[in-house]
């Protein structure tokens, strides 16, 4: 009896202690679960359920109206032009600020001098107040008293209207965007070139690549695919949410000129009340992420990563 009492006495202590060690594991997560449902997840259900009502801030009641908010916003001019507006603006700062942050990277890198410097310069941006930044752009680019305009002037050429014409708003928010996403898109392309091995630039010579350019097309680009699949991930989303430089340098002006998907939902949402209405256009901004982040698991994942 005493034979068999033992093993069953430990079988009982090793389940005592794995449901000790299950009990801790789920004590320690708990915080993260709580906050994941309390700040993402149920502000996301709550989003959706709105879509579908006609409630408006205030309001005492609200009522389901299906789809009615979606036909509206098809039927909205106002919304179409943000829509086409946020696509330009992807369209501009996503390849404007890789193309330029990889050439930057490839200078730094390729340099034996003042790397730490540039990188803090080209990273000042980023760690720089949204808001200040876009304030101090307002007086760069005033039409009048705007150094920009004056050392045009001093050229001898009339600089335009930067943010209060209507043809040229989007290219002037589109250029400040490219600054805004250079120094962060530079900082991980140096990180990827770091971790490319020096001794595969030393074999493509041997095996005949001489040039800078072949070396960049055989080594480098390649193995910065994980790197740069990445890197195009987030700066097509954070270009997708652009709205503190368009609610600080425009408002939206001149005309919905520079109207973009965030700003609309904010002024139909905190301007006009319109929850319901602006809970559907976040449900198209939402749609457009995860359509990114379809694409980019569909068609350029299994490109870039070598398993």
């Amino acid at each position: 009896m005493s034979d068999l009492a033992l093993p069953a006495a430990a079988a009982g202590t090793a389940r005592r202690a794995a449901w000790s060690e299950a009990l801790t594991g789920w004590m320690l997560t708990l915080p993260a679960v709580l906050a994941y449902w309390l700040l993402l997840l149920l502000p996301t259900l709550a989003a959706i359920a709105l879509a579908f009502t006609d409630y408006e801030l205030g309001a005492g009641g609200l009522a389901w109206i299906g789809l009615d908010n979606f036909a509206e916003l098809w039927a909205d001019r106002g919304f179409r032009q943000s829509f086409a507006n946020t696509l330009f603006y992807v369209a501009v700062v996503t390849p404007g600020s890789i193309l330029g942050a990889l050439a930057i990277a490839l200078l730094i890198e390729g340099g034996s001098r003042g790397r730490t410097f540039f990188r803090a310069v080209f990273f000042l941006p980023v760690v720089s107040l949204t808001v200040a930044m876009a304030a101090a752009w307002q007086y760069l680019l005033h039409p009048t008293i705007g150094p920009l305009n004056a050392a045009l002037r001093q050229l001898g050429l009339q600089g335009p209207a930067w943010l209060s014409d209507s043809s040229m708003v989007m290219w002037t928010l589109s250029g400040i965007g490219i600054w805004e996403n250079l120094g962060f898109n530079l900082v991980l392309f140096l990180a990827g070139l770091t971790a490319i091995p020096r001794e595969l630039y030393a074999a493509s010579e041997v095996d005949g690549a001489r040039s800078a350019w072949s070396r960049f097309w055989l080594v480098t680009w390649p193995l910065l695919g994980p790197t740069t699949l990445f890197v195009l991930t987030i700066t097509m989303i954070r270009a997708v949410r652009v709205f503190d430089t368009v609610k600080v340098l425009t408002q939206g002006g001149p005309n919905k000129a520079s109207e973009v998907l965030l700003h609309t939902m904010y002024q139909e949402g905190f301007t006009f009340f319109r929850l319901g209405y602006s809970a559907a256009i976040t449900l198209v901004f939402l749609a457009i992420v995860l359509a990114l982040m379809w694409l980019q698991t569909r068609f350029l994942d299994k490109r870039v990563h070598y398993a």
